[in-house]
């Protein structure tokens, strides 16, 4: 009895024992669980949410995107300053490369009206330019000029933009204007030489804003406006070959020969009265032209840089074909000759220097040397004309060099930048026709000019003021005071 009693109360306690454990056992579980099991959806859940609310909210967003404006694209600081520092670049190719290359051509007594004429043809332009040039000729589109909604600047403002050769990349309109500007300034000033020390200044600022308005706009125009006749024929022309240096040579011609030759030429001796002034004028024309074509890319881009290149390269082969074209002529190479193989040289690179490859460039400019030097020499005597300064020997020989080799050296199997399916033989043709079309509106367009320059005040000073030299016969003062 005593051993089933006892049996009994170690059965009790141990059944009190387990029942004690398991109690403890299910007091502790809420501790542990509540810890994992409650707070997993509540992580969880906002993850599911969003994604939810995103894919639900996606059409949405695509739609309001699509009903949202483009961003309007806006200039890049460092495209402006490239452009600002270009413009004045040329400037300077200006005022006082070309009036001192010039300068130093002619004789003492005449140094300082072409100074002046280089200055106030230029400063008449910019004004010019900045009435009705712009307009006309970058104003809108057209045929052969644009229209005068921008007349005066008109709706142009800080905030206006202009289009560059990047789609989506812009730079300020004001800048643009300004360049242009400087190109339209430039190319009535190189005429002057042709009949330097001999025309009525009067005369000059007649003809300079006939010509300005109904040759250089249009043939502007035509070559790089919004549906110019040219350019719409496929008319390659970077920097102003045909724009710039060939429609002032030919006008600069049709002025030789209308204006006539000078006293004396051919009989008495006419050197240059500064041959040092000349090649500080031709070296500030060569470092103001890397402005004039690498700037006409309109943006500091890879396409600037190779314009840079070929600028560089392409003169410097010029000069030394010219030097080695008058070794082999006359047996000795002059410093005039240097000074005028780099004219050549940067004249005949102009209208590719955007589209060749070096080895094109280096090309252009040894041909451009060597021609040049005939057109000075050679042609010159064969066109009889007395152009003072070789403005077409160097300016018109050179860009029609430079135009023509433009269609062969874009060639891509040439190293140039054109297609796959250029064709040389079609853009040499595209080339020769614009060029004769751009030569012969601008050269009747001159005559035109001169004409009426003729009727209104005459072209030619009298013979006592030639001899006596217009520094003091026109303007009263004289370069040079002994």
């Amino acid at each position: 009895m005593k051993k089933f009693l006892l049996s009994m109360c170690v059965g009790l306690g141990l059944l009190l024992g387990a029942s004690a454990a398991m109690a403890q056992a299910t007091d502790a579980a809420p501790a542990v669980a509540p810890m994992m099991a409650p707070e997993a959806p509540a992580a969880v859940a906002p993850v599911v949410d969003a994604v939810a609310m995103a894919v639900a909210a996606a059409p949405a967003a695509e739609a309001a995107a699509a009903e949202a404006p483009a961003a309007e694209p806006t200039p890049h600081k460092g495209d402006v300053a490239w452009m600002l520092v270009a413009t004045l670049l040329v400037v300077m190719m200006v005022i006082p490369g070309l009036a001192l290359f010039y300068g130093g051509l002619v004789r003492s007594k005449n140094m300082l009206s072409v100074l002046m004429q280089v200055t106030v043809v230029f400063s008449l332009v910019i004004v010019l330019w900045t009435l009705y040039g712009y307009s006309l000729a970058f104003g809108g589109e057209g045929l052969i000029i644009a229209n005068l909604d921008k007349a005066f600047l008109m709706g142009i403002t800080m905030d206006s933009v202009s289009n560059t050769f990047t789609e989506g990349v812009v730079i300020p309109e004001l800048i643009f204007v300004a360049f242009q500007a400087t190109f339209a300034g430039i190319t009535c000033a190189i005429i002057v030489g042709a009949f330097a020390e001999r025309i009525k200044f009067s005369a000059v600022l007649i003809f300079t804003t006939i010509w300005f308005t109904f040759s250089y706009i249009p043939v502007a125009h035509m070559v790089w406006g919004s549906g110019g006749l040219l350019i719409g024929m496929g008319k390659m022309d970077f920097a102003g070959g045909t724009v710039v240096h060939l429609s002032a040579a030919v006008a600069a011609l049709v002025g030789a020969y209308m204006i006539g030759k000078r006293i004396g030429y051919g009989k008495e001796a006419m050197a240059p009265h500064s041959l040092p002034l000349t090649l500080v004028g031709a070296a500030l024309l060569w470092v103001g032209w890397f402005g004039f074509n690498a700037g006409s890319a309109l943006e500091a881009n890879s396409n600037a840089t190779l314009a840079f290149l070929n600028t560089l390269i392409a003169t410097a082969a010029a000069v030394l074909a010219w030097c080695l074209g008058e070794v082999l002529l006359k047996g000795k190479a002059s410093m005039l000759g240097a000074a005028s193989g780099a004219v050549a040289g940067l004249v005949a690179i102009t209208p590719a220097c955007g589209y060749v490859g070096p080895q094109g460039a280096i090309v252009i400019g040894l041909a451009g040397g060597f021609l040049c030097l005939w057109g000075v020499n050679g042609l010159k005597k064969m066109l009889g004309a007395d152009d003072t300064l070789d403005v077409f020997g160097l300016h018109g020989v050179g860009g029609i060099v430079g135009g023509l080799l433009t269609g062969v050296f874009v060639s891509p199997l040439l190293g140039g930048g054109g297609d796959a399916d250029f064709s040389i033989v079609s853009q040499v043709s595209v080339q020769a026709l614009s060029m004769l079309v751009a030569a012969v509106w601008a050269g009747v367009v001159a005559f035109i000019a001169f004409k009426v320059a003729d009727m209104l005040v005459g072209l030619r000073v009298t013979e006592d003021e030639e001899r006596e030299g217009l520094d003091i016969s026109s303007h009263g003062e004289s370069a040079y005071n002994r």
